[in-house]
């Protein structure tokens, strides 16, 4: 099997712009876990870098886009967070997804739900894009609860921090495994969905 040799790089996306978001909370804690598991963690927070509402005519542009963009293109893993919102995720994860479609192939995506109602139907509503993208999804979902899981930006639920731990573990394992593959398959020869995606050589 192969192995990634590099660290596993994982982009986390803020999908709230509440000041006081558990979401964001959550995130923090998790990049911290995964920073000390060796692994490369940059959290987008949109409060801190706000992104332009989706225009198929115009966002394809820009400074702020070309630098958003290669940090898209430079993960190997997509955590996701957003709270649940009427049964759906919320416009600033959909307008981060809006943005972007081929930079996900082959990629990895984890899902982080803040809901009272386990935020089912938004963790599928994820795994959709994922799978419309042609990326991989984890098999489960992380959700939370406020005030039962995070009080004061501190998790406080015993259960929630064992679910974590396994979800930290997870992302740093089967995301460097996706991403090796990855790499094999932009490299090699052999057919596969990758394979549309190789850089052509250069005609003599």
């Amino acid at each position: 099997m192969s192995t990634l040799n590099r660290k596993v790089r994982i982009l986390a996306v803020v999908g709230s712009l509440n000041q006081h978001s558990v979401t964001r909370a959550v995130l923090k804690h998790t990049a911290e876990e995964l920073q000390k598991q060796g692994c490369e963690v940059d959290l987008l927070d949109f409060i801190q870098e706000p992104l332009a509402l989706f225009n198929p005519d115009s966002a394809y542009s820009g400074d702020s886009y070309e630098r958003l963009k290669s940090r898209v293109e430079h993960a190997d893993v997509y955590i996701l967070g957003t709270p649940d919102y009427h049964g759906s995720m919320s416009s600033t994860i959909k307008n981060f997804l809006d943005h972007f479609w081929q930079e996900f192939a082959g990629k990895l995506f984890a899902t982080l739900v803040s809901s009272h109602e386990k935020g089912l139907t938004v963790t599928d509503q994820l795994r959709t894009v994922a799978r419309q993208c042609y990326a991989w999804s984890l098999p489960y979902g992380m959700s939370l609860a406020e005030k039962v899981d995070v009080q004061d930006g501190k998790i406080v639920n015993p259960a929630f921090q064992s679910r974590l731990d396994m979800w930290v573990h997870d992302i740093r394992v089967y995301g460097g495994l996706l991403a090796a593959q990855r790499e094999r398959d932009l490299n090699g020869s052999e057919p596969g969905f990758m394979a549309r995606l190789r850089k052509q050589p250069s005609p003599k």
